[in-house]
């Protein structure tokens, strides 16, 4: 999965469910934070399908 398509799903999943989003960026990892949970997002153009599973997991996604 691309990690610009992972950011707008989490970012549309915030809208539909109006949690605050925050993005933090760092050296080599965005933090994520989604109402009460925290994750972080590699920053690859490409993120395994496995780890942005768990990546929106996390976050109360899915």
């Amino acid at each position: 999965m691309k990690r610009r398509k992972l950011l707008g799903d989490i970012t549309r999943h915030a809208k539909s469910i109006n949690a605050q989003l925050t993005l933090k960026e760092g050296g080599a990892h965005t933090i994520v934070r989604l109402g009460d949970r925290q994750t972080v997002v590699p920053h690859h153009t490409e993120i395994n399908e496995i780890t942005a599973r768990q990546i929106m997991k996390q976050l109360g996604m899915k």
